[in-house]
């Protein structure tokens, strides 16, 4: 593969193995730019966890996770089935590395369920046409987009609603969602902005939002506190960060429910 993916420069800086080297050659210069990278790398890894904890515990035991982190463990039926053996998640991505590892890596709970769509997420209504084999649309499920829409083209407020309308109410949406709100400018030489150059330098679009437009995304659902908040500080039962590690991690999360 001559080209970087995203989800395989993530698994470089969680430390991970599945990557080619126009993906090393991106991630070393990613961190470079931006040697906060891997922190803001593992802590969307451990908001991914809390999460979905979180869904697990408020009763819901299907997920459909667009942008999965495979093969960087543990993954997202890993913990649901740990708090539910029941789970079912369905897992959606366009890298073919995921592909190859996706039958080894999803094996779930005898109770539960786990399959793979490769699929682009700019294309909801090819990934909602595959779900009834695995997921019961008649019952509340978890949509996860971890680190994800910042990268897809196109109306990604419209990929969000197509998404949402045809899960029933009690389902759930869960983001992060990649931020240069803290940045000290343009120029800012440890902001966010020249870490998203490095990606659209080698072609990969990525567009940050602010906290309000990440906000939008909730409009029609009901956001459970604290709201849309930098990731580590998401439920984080009064754990006290310093001030600059928002800049460090620039992701916002939050997740809502459908009424």
């Amino acid at each position: 593969m001559n080209v970087a993916h995203p989800a395989r420069m993530y698994d470089y800086f969680l430390g991970g193995k599945d990557f080619y080297d126009a993906d090393r050659e991106a991630a070393e210069k990613a961190l470079q730019e931006f040697p906060e990278v891997r922190l803001t790398a593992r802590t969307n890894r451990d908001f991914m966890r809390h999460a979905t904890r979180y869904l697990a515990a408020q009763g819901i035991r299907q997920y459909l996770d667009i942008g999965t982190g495979i093969p960087t463990e543990p993954n997202l039926h890993q913990l649901a089935q740990e708090e539910a053996p029941e789970s079912r998640v369905v897992y959606v991505d366009n890298d073919p590395i995921v592909l190859a590892h996706a039958r080894a890596l999803l094996v779930g709970t005898p109770e539960g369920r786990t399959a793979y769509i490769q699929a682009d997420a700019s294309d909801p209504q090819s990934i909602l046409d595959k779900l009834e084999d695995t997921l019961d649309l008649s019952k509340p499920v978890a949509l996860l987009l971890m680190a994800t829409l910042h990268f897809v083209p196109g109306d990604v407020y419209e990929h969000v609603r197509a998404y949402m309308e045809p899960l029933v109410s009690g389902s759930y949406l869960a983001m992060s969602y990649v931020t240069t709100e803290f940045d000290e400018g343009p120029n800012d030489p440890k902001g966010m902005a020249r870490l998203l150059q490095v990606y659209t330098d080698r072609g990969i679009p990525v567009r940050p939002r602010n906290r309000a437009e990440v906000a939008r995304f909730f409009d029609d659902l009901e956001l459970i506190e604290p709201g849309v908040e930098v990731i580590h500080r998401w439920r984080n039962a009064g754990i006290e960060h310093p001030k600059s590690h928002d800049k460090a991690v620039s992701l916002y999360g939050a997740v809502g429910r459908k009424p």
